[in-house]
């Protein structure tokens, strides 16, 4: 690469982010802690700067102190003195109510005049760390001070979920967005689309012929699809009735992983390209009809119960919630993709709080073998298990039948594992490292585009909707099982079974 290429490639990267919400709980565990392991493995630009908005009156020392022991306390990699004092230079404080719209011409000169101390040409990313109802007001005060865009360089705008709360408060939200940025200029992150199992998912069809040749309704009898947590909604209570699981974990996290388990293959690696085959699973599903709710959705709601040996409260006993709650804690919930690959093969979905184990993995469970030569007689046949490991164990598990060596005729199931705590393949990065590193780049892949995001809200609002409309027997598990016994009869009617491997 060329010195022009070399200074190029830095000019585009440089930039300020402004951290709307810079002393939140999002900034301290997760942006900041990923911000210093950048600088550690050297991705962060040299002409970069971080402005940290707050409400309260700090010092930018005390803010840096309060910032060093979050990273301290979060960060993947144990602090070194020398990196935290490379990030600290970066970080400033800008004391602001970003609700006072007469603040935010202050807020504009100060970025000017960090520009010229920090060389980086104008660029801008504006993440907004705040609650989704701050989101207008925001964006109204970058447009009144001219800050969404500047002659001859970027601005982008981050938001986190959620993306609205239902499908016409989403359009309505995306449609102030688009009033003041371009669609190519919003990043709207969902922190699971960064994780490394996730990104994996494409390389593992796309890179092994043994899989994607494979890797459709010939071949593959289910494909589940679990994220499940110990965790109940702790202090989360308020902002949980307002979104229950549906909202929570379906909406977003899981119909992006069933996008990208069951896409086409993209005819090349581009953002567009990628992103249209995910947005042709969704389209693909089929109809949700009242009638198909009834027999392949199952909500509940966790009652009290025993977690790792310990007694903890059910789900309407938590602080800030209801005593009597409808909102559901868990959803399983069985689809069909209607195109010629999926046609027929079943996808099983099920997320939940206050479960027996807390894990996020996708199960591709291959079809049996005809009953003849090895199991033609009294022979159990164990499915081959394809497991995709998200977390807490990173990595791919394989099962497949062999000989019993210890017997003179015996079939086994043996396992084939990965694991990313493996000491040959390091610590893996967290998720917000890569995509805030996506975002200085450009790259939007790992992000959703609105229409993704609009057919999402089209699904989860009629299972919304329908779980709305039902009365249900709450709470309908104990904390500390799997969920509620129909969940297990969803899948017992098809003569199949959810895998604990």
């Amino acid at each position: 690469m060329t010195d022009n290429q070399n200074n190029r490639r830095e000019s585009d990267l440089s930039a300020i982010m402004v951290i709307f919400g810079g002393t939140g709980d999002l900034t301290n565990r997760k942006l900041m802690p990923a911000l210093y392991n950048l600088v550690l493995d050297k991705l962060l630009p040299e002409h970069f700067a971080v402005v940290a908005v707050g409400r309260r009156d700090k010092t930018r020392e005390e803010y840096l102190n309060d910032i060093y022991a979050s990273i301290n306390k979060f960060s993947r990699n144990k602090i070194d003195d020398s990196i935290w004092l490379q990030l600290k230079e970066k970080i400033h404080y800008y004391q602001f109510d970003f609700t006072e719209m007469n603040g935010y011409t202050g807020l504009n000169e100060f970025l000017n005049s960090l520009d010229k101390k920090a060389h980086t040409g104008g660029n801008r990313v504006f993440y907004l760390a705040v609650a989704p109802e701050y989101f207008e007001t925001i964006v109204q005060g970058l447009q009144n001070s001219n800050m969404a865009k500047k002659q001859g360089s970027w601005s982008r705008l981050i938001i986190e979920k959620p993306f609205g709360k239902d499908l016409i408060t989403a359009r309505n939200l995306n449609n102030k967005l688009l009033e003041v940025f371009e669609e190519s200029s919003i990043y709207r992150i969902d922190h699971y689309l960064g994780k490394e199992m996730i990104q994996n998912i494409m390389v593992l069809r796309f890179c092994n012929s043994i899989f994607e040749s494979i890797w459709n309704n010939k071949f593959i009898d289910n494909i589940q699809i679990s994220l499940t947590e110990k965790l109940g909604v702790g202090t989360r209570g308020g902002y949980y009735e307002h979104s229950g699981a549906m909202r929570d974990m379906i909406q977003n996290h899981i119909i992006q992983i069933l996008s990208l388990v069951a896409m086409e293959p993209p005819i090349n690696l581009k953002t567009d390209s990628i992103r249209t085959e995910k947005q042709k699973v969704l389209e693909a599903i089929e109809d949700i009809t009242p009638e198909f709710l009834k027999n392949n959705v199952v909500f509940g709601q966790y009652g009290p119960g025993i977690i790792d040996g310990n007694p903890v409260p059910g789900y309407r006993e938590e602080l800030n919630v209801p005593k009597d709650s409808s909102t559901e804690t868990f959803v399983a919930l069985k689809l069909h993709i209607n195109n010629f690959r999926w046609a027929g093969t079943p996808f099983y979905i099920r997320t939940g709080k206050r479960l027996g184990k807390s894990s996020a993995e996708i199960v591709v469970q291959f079809k049996d073998l005809p009953n003849i030569l090895y199991f033609k007689d009294q022979e159990i046949q164990e499915p081959n298990l394809l497991v995709l490991r998200i977390q807490p164990n990173v990595g791919v598990f394989f099962q497949f039948n062999t000989k019993d060596f210890s017997t003179h005729n015996g079939i086994v199931p043996t396992k084939m594992d990965t694991s990313s705590f493996s000491p040959t393949q390091g610590n893996t990065p967290e998720a917000y490292e890569r995509l805030i590193y996506d975002i200085l780049r450009g790259d939007a892949t790992l992000f959703s585009r609105w229409d993704e995001v609009e057919a999402a809200w089209m699904i989860a609002d009629r299972l919304i909707q329908y779980r709305e409309q039902k009365r249900s027997q709450f709470p309908n598990y104990d904390a500390g099982t799997m969920g509620p016994i129909r969940a297990f009869e969803l899948l017992a009617k098809d003569g199949r079974k959810w895998w604990h491997v």
